[in-house]
């Protein structure tokens, strides 16, 4: 069903993969947009590589969220800073691709865990963390994507 990577030479491991996803703050999440256009846009993501799934919060109306109503599939892509070999000025970035479904989650205490996994990601401290929570939680949509495919590739840009 998924394509094999036509450059198999620059395919990096799942470990390597796993390490982006668990490293990196952001990436872009790409739906099917209206009139057949693709919707593409970052989004914060937190990783649980135990399970294998990926989350994201985002608003419960908008255009994002009526794609994923309209059609779960996605594609989800994240990058490394990457790195420039000694003397040379290309750069070299590891990407990992994502291919799987979004799950709208609805029970209140998986939201409220999942996202206070997630904050932990990103606020500094819990007390900041704790008053997110309370003030803006309930105006949060939890979203959990099921990895489908996932491929990542070493490229060198020059």
């Amino acid at each position: 069903m998924f394509r094999k990577m036509r450059r198999i030479k620059q395919q990096v491991s799942e470990e390597k993969c796993s390490e982006i996803l668990r490293s990196e703050w952001r990436g872009v999440l790409a739906v099917h947009g209206e009139d057949g256009y693709p919707y593409a846009f970052p989004m914060d993501f937190y990783y649980d590589e135990a399970n294998k799934k990926i989350y994201f919060h985002c608003a419960k109306a908008g255009h994002k969220t009526d794609a994923l109503k309209a059609d779960n599939r996605v594609s989800f892509c994240v990058y490394d800073e990457g790195f420039r070999k000694e003397g040379e000025w290309a750069l070299n970035i590891t990407s990992v691709v994502i291919f799987g479904r979004i799950r709208f989650m609805t029970d209140p205490a998986e939201i409220f865990e999942t996202a206070k996994t997630f904050g932990g990601k990103f606020f500094p401290t819990k007390e900041e963390l704790d008053h997110e929570l309370e003030t803006a939680l309930a105006r949060v949509q939890m979203l959990e994507l099921t990895i489908d495919h996932m491929t990542g590739k070493l490229v060198n840009e020059s």
